[in-house]
């Protein structure tokens, strides 16, 4: 066999992975008849107990235009983020999703979820294995397709751990939730992030019905790095931030890498209040890196708040702790309505500001405003646009640029 006949004929994990989407995908269409072109797309089957398997899909292509940036940025307009992958759930008793990110090409949600009170009978909490969003940071564990924004604020992106892989054990309550976890995987599924990290979450919500919550919550965790595999390079911690644009790779806050960095604790106070069309939404978030061989730790915090106002007069939805998308109803939650046909158009506001300064780290401040307009068409679809007002300090130099963002957002 000739090389190119060979090289031909091999079965890459994207081939393997490409035919197996589509054997999937092919027998979804048309075997269910409940389904409607505004709330319920033929990319799931629901068998007579419940079960539900189908597709997991986000995808969402932007634009992003800078004016006033001291020619550090370009216009760019491409693919944000390509989610492609299969979830199996049987409502009150267990959920599991495998779900990769061919933009970014990295995993996103890979895990299995069990409800205690579904399958042993004495609901002592849920217990999630696999790869997931550390709790840390109220926007960064939003869905990626319910942010209310199209990119999270300053502090999220600079403070924010990402996913990890381990196990998580969350006890629900109407009034109350707490959430702590282990992710003990030596590294993240993309091998990358050697490390450990214990975190743990906990919020009251005195007030819970739809269209009125009153949401406090605080959060903490401990990463524990480690060196590199063949121990000859000292692990090292970097916190940095775009200026709330997702399509540059321009940061103008970056503290550079932190070389010796042993651990990073990470602390947040989170709060959202819900009445109806309003809701306002804020959060603290703080950052120690503790460093050894003689280098000093570094200390870094920001906070964001933002308000929101939906002329069509829908409220956001919020269930479990969080935030979710109004048109995405999770499979086991009743499906939220417009009160148009043509969708729900809603207005935010927004204020983040990030300190990345610590003695002789100077990695910069920044503070942007966030004027957006969101435009829900059913379940499945949403575009958005955005514009910002970015103003940047990190040593002598200051750069204050203007941003204009716009998304289409396809999700089932």
């Amino acid at each position: 066999m000739n090389r190119a006949t060979s090289a031909s004929t091999v079965i890459t994990p994207r081939r393997a992975f490409t035919a197996m989407v589509l054997a999937c995908a092919w027998p979804l269409c048309g075997l269910a008849d409940t389904y409607d072109v505004y709330s319920n797309w033929p990319t799931h089957v629901s068998a007579s107990d419940g079960t539900d398997f189908g597709l997991a899909v986000l995808y969402q292509y932007d634009v992003n235009q800078f004016s006033n940036d001291a020619g550090k940025f370009e216009d760019a307009n491409t693919n944000r983020r390509r989610y492609f992958g299969f979830y199996l759930r049987k409502p009150g008793v267990y959920d599991a999703i495998a779900q990769y990110d061919f933009q970014a090409n990295q995993w996103a949600d890979a895990f299995v979820r069990f409800r205690s009170g579904g399958v042993i009978g004495e609901d002592v909490g849920n217990f999630r294995f696999g790869y997931s969003k550390t709790p840390v940071g109220f926007e960064g564990v939003t869905s990626s397709s319910a942010t209310t924004f199209i990119e999270t604020a300053l502090p999220t992106q600079a403070i924010w751990e990402g996913r990890r892989a381990g196990v998580d054990w969350a006890f629900v309550r109407p009034h109350f939730i707490v959430n702590i976890g282990d992710y003990f995987w030596r590294k993240d599924f993309d091998g990358n992030n050697p490390g450990r990290t214990w975190a743990g979450r906990a919020a009251w919500m005195p007030r819970n019905k739809p269209g009125d919550v009153l949401h406090l919550g605080v959060s903490a965790s401990r990463e524990k790095l480690d060196w590199a595999d063949d121990g000859s390079v000292p692990p090292a911690a970097r916190l940095r931030a775009r200026p709330e644009a997702g399509l540059s790779p321009v940061r103008l806050v970056d503290t550079g890498n932190l070389p010796y960095s042993k651990s990073v604790q990470r602390q947040g106070f989170e709060a959202l209040w819900i009445r109806g069309p309003w809701s306002l939404q804020g959060e603290y978030l703080q950052a120690q890196v503790d460093r050894t061989n003689g280098k000093p730790n570094v200390d870094v915090n920001g906070f964001y708040v933002f308000t929101t106002w939906t002329l069509t007069g829908e409220s956001r939805f919020y269930s479990d702790g969080n935030v979710a998308d109004r048109r995405y109803n999770g499979r086991d939650l009743q499906a939220v309505r417009p009160t148009h046909a043509w969708g729900a158009v809603e207005l935010a506001l927004r204020y983040s500001e990030l300190d990345l300064n610590d003695g002789a780290i100077t990695g910069g401040k920044e503070h942007d405003w966030t004027l957006g307009a969101n435009w829900y068409i059913g379940e499945h679809v949403k575009f958005q646009t955005n514009y910002v007002w970015a103003f940047s300090d990190r040593g002598n130099l200051q750069v204050n640029p203007r941003i204009f963002e716009v998304r289409a957002q396809l999700y089932f």
